[in-house]
């Protein structure tokens, strides 16, 4: 049973909209979150909540929202950051650990960092910090991040530029872990298969590289390869494959120009460079990522799912590496969409973002 926070709602209110495959009925399962970032499912029907200011809350079935878990470390909730992803443990039905990302304070400024620790019935214990992205410095914007499970049980971590032009830059530079998405053993460490290991002066955690601000990302059902989405500047927004050792081209090639109207880099195109498999102009400020694997909307299977803070989620569909048609859904809600997963009942769940956002689940109609 679960005590409701000061200030958090229930809600049950729904609606049915129209979407090109299926009509979808919309409820909200929960009000009153204040910025979620991210959702996970627990094994007992569950979920697991971030809010950007630095709190974890348990949801239940019912709508239910718990007081905030004990044990989170404190975050530096400045501009984008606070308390960002969480995500379960392959084993958690028998270690009970989970992995969230965040914004630390730190000499120096700030850096997205991962911690992991056990859930408990009143809150966290075990807290380890796995990961700190280095170097610490004083900015507000551009911190990732997203955590992703590979199959064999190594985790992705996304990592931003730190947004600054002056950090911008070293998104090439492997000195550094700006602009970067790393590879993790699951307590810490480089994983044993990065490209980067045995070059001097790179940091081992390095995946890839030359990413702006990736918010999105999920492993793909049948490869298994990990797809991001990453947002670009003025435009530019980027759909991508992940590749061992690759360069994204960030901030020398992009779709986007500068807010000020400004050229960035050489132009869309380099030698060397990876390109997307799909980029947005304008920018729909992309944001959580799934890949559709449930058995209530059989037209959607193996569909990617992009959320965007502009307002919508969208149905991409694939054949192959290549998407052949796309469509905008819950633009009606008309709400900044952070995260998207599809749950393990079938249905998508949303997070919207807000002082008072809401965990909201897509199911089918008819």
């Amino acid at each position: 049973m679960f005590v409701l926070a000061a200030g958090v709602a229930c809600a049950d209110n729904e609606r049915v909209l129209d979407s090109e495959l299926h009509k979808l009925r919309v409820t909200t399962v929960a009000a009153g979150l204040e910025h979620p970032w991210s959702v996970a499912f627990l094994p007992d029907g569950k979920f697991l909540v971030t809010e950007r200011p630095g709190r974890l809350r348990i949801v239940d079935a019912k709508g239910n929202v718990s007081a905030p878990l004990q044990g989170v470390p404190k975050v530096a909730a400045v501009g984008q950051g606070g308390l960002l992803d969480v995500a379960l443990a392959p084993d958690f039905a028998t270690s009970r650990w989970i992995y969230f990302s965040y914004s630390e304070p730190r000499e120096g400024g700030n850096g997205t960092s991962v911690a992991r620790a056990k859930l408990g019935p009143q809150g966290l214990t075990d807290l380890n910090v796995i990961f700190r992205q280095t170097p610490a410095v004083d900015s507000s914007g551009h911190f990732g991040s997203r955590l992703v499970f590979a199959r064999d049980g190594s985790l992705f971590v996304t990592l931003g530029e730190r947004q600054l032009k002056y950090f911008a830059v070293r998104a090439q530079d492997l000195e550094t872990h700006f602009g970067k998405i790393v590879h993790l053993k699951p307590e810490g460490g480089a994983a044993p298969d990065n490209p980067f290991l045995l070059v001097p002066g790179a940091q081992p955690e390095i995946w890839s590289y030359g990413h702006r601000n990736v918010q999105g990302a999920a492993l793909h059902p049948d490869t298994g390869e990990l797809w991001i989405t990453e947002h670009g500047p003025k435009g530019g927004d980027e759909l991508n494959r992940v590749q061992r050792g690759a360069n994204y081209g960030w901030p020398l090639v992009t779709y986007g120009i500068a807010y000020n109207g400004d050229k960035i880099g050489v132009g869309q195109e380099r030698a060397g460079i990876e390109p997307p498999v799909y980029y947005w102009v304008p920018s729909i400020g992309t944001s959580g990522l799934t890949f559709y694997t449930g058995n209530r909307f059989p037209k959607w299977r193996g569909q990617v799912f992009a959320g965007g803070l502009y307002g919508m989620v969208e149905r991409l569909q694939l054949d192959g590496d290549k998407i052949v048609h796309k469509e905008r859904l819950l633009e009606q809600l008309d709400q900044r969409i952070r995260d998207v997963r599809t749950g393990p009942d079938g249905l998508l769940y949303v997070l919207t973002d807000g002082p008072k956002g809401a965990l909201i689940s897509v199911a089918p109609a008819e």
